[in-house]
């Protein structure tokens, strides 16, 4: 074939040209998966990866040259007037450019007998991604503060509203989250040590778009559903009410139980060794409950998960009464679907979690209760609760 088309660009043994990175930049924002990708531009998943992989997820600024830098059309009119052995001069007048624009343009690109249009260009576009040194980069106290708490797995935006509350007249030690997310993506910025995007909520090395879980569940005997919970669950203004979940590991063979309260977002994680039956699951949740005030025990939200068969039997105990979302419908606690996002910074997917004690699981769940929400005006889900447990 000719020049090739854009699709040509991802043949094997051969580079993705800049069409097709882009258009592949243009399906991640848009949550198509890496694989489906691929199939669309005609390439591999692994040209796909890399590149996604080498901007962080993140598309590049758009290039915009300048007016006084030299086109390729000009550069191959350079080209052609040196085969036709022209002086400087002469080129200069048919461009309208000035001898000492020709003269260097000739002697940065190997000069009179060896000078090639598309070789000068490729150097000149080379030569101008010049990016801007990255502000983490220039103040390396900034850069400390935030790798410290990027490792008690804080969060971008976390850490760029302490630093405003920490340092309200200092702008110098103030950053935003979207400049902590790019430094540490973006290669060659030279400011945070890449292996800490380990320690985002997601793990990931690129930034990349992706669909809501879908679960589905059996039914269960007596259960009540979220449209028969008192309306002022909903608002949050009375505490107490709490939404929970599983976590589940490795081939659905490990579990952990999560517990989240609604009005301050406070977890409390539940080991769960000997199982997920409704039996197990009732009980372990019943030990937890009953640590808690009676004034912080109301009503409980969970999904349409077997586990919790065994509902009546909890609510006996604890006095909790138990509400069941719709089929298909983890929004209606979406308070326990962030929290258990948040949660696999420790518990990744695929992992074996009955590794896990009870003492280990509180410790988890300390570190998280003690970071700092926006939704709570970045006060600590610890410190909003513990006001709640002092009333």
């Amino acid at each position: 074939m000719g020049g090739g088309s854009v699709r040509d660009a991802g043949l094997p043994g051969r580079p993705l040209s800049a069409a097709v990175c882009e258009e592949v930049r243009a399906l991640a924002r848009a949550g198509v998966s890496v694989s489906e990708s691929a199939r669309r531009v005609g390439c591999s998943s692994k040209s796909v990866y890399r590149v996604l992989r080498r901007g962080g997820g993140i598309a590049p600024g758009v290039r915009r040259r300048s007016l006084r830098a030299l086109t390729v059309v000009e550069r191959e009119e350079i080209s052609r007037g040196l085969r036709a052995e022209l002086s400087f001069r002469q080129i200069a007048l048919v461009l309208g450019r000035s001898v000492s624009t020709v003269a260097r343009e000739v002697a940065a690109n190997r000069g009179r007998e060896r000078y090639r249009a598309v070789a000068a260009q490729r150097r000149a576009l080379r030569m101008a991604a010049r990016p801007k040194q990255a502000k983490l980069a220039m103040n390396g106290v900034l850069a400390v503060l935030v790798e410290e708490k990027l490792l008690l797995f804080w969060s971008p935006q976390q850490i760029s509203a302490w630093l405003r509350l920490e340092f309200p007249h200092d702008p110098g030690m103030q950053v935003s989250h979207e400049t902590i997310y790019q430094s540490l993506y973006v290669q060659g910025r030279g400011a945070l040590r890449r292996e800490l995007a380990a320690c985002l909520r997601d793990g990931r090395a690129y930034r990349r778009l992706q669909g809501s879980r879908r679960r589905g569940g059996a039914p269960i005997d007596g259960r009540i559903l979220i449209s028969e919970r008192p309306a002022d669950v909903a608002d949050r203004a009375v505490p107490g009410h709490w939404e929970g979940d599983l976590i589940v590991g490795k081939n659905a063979a490990s579990q952990i139980g999560t517990l989240v309260e609604r009005q301050t977002r406070y977890v409390q994680l539940v080991a769960l060794p000997d199982g997920k039956s409704g039996e197990q699951v009732a009980a372990a949740l019943t030990r937890q409950v009953q640590t808690l005030p009676a004034s912080l025990r109301r009503t409980l939200t969970w999904d349409q998960g077997s586990e919790m068969a065994q509902h009546a039997q909890f609510t006996i105990a604890t006095d909790v009464k138990v509400y069941f979302c719709d089929p298909h419908s983890p929004w209606q606690r979406g308070t326990n679907e962030n929290t258990n996002r948040l949660l696999r910074q420790w518990f990744r997917k695929g992992t074996d979690l009955s590794h896990y004690t009870q003492d280990h699981l509180n410790t988890i769940a300390d570190l998280l209760n003690n970071r700092p929400r926006q939704t709570l005006g970045w006060m600590t889900p610890s410190a909003a609760f513990n006001e709640l447990v002092s009333q």
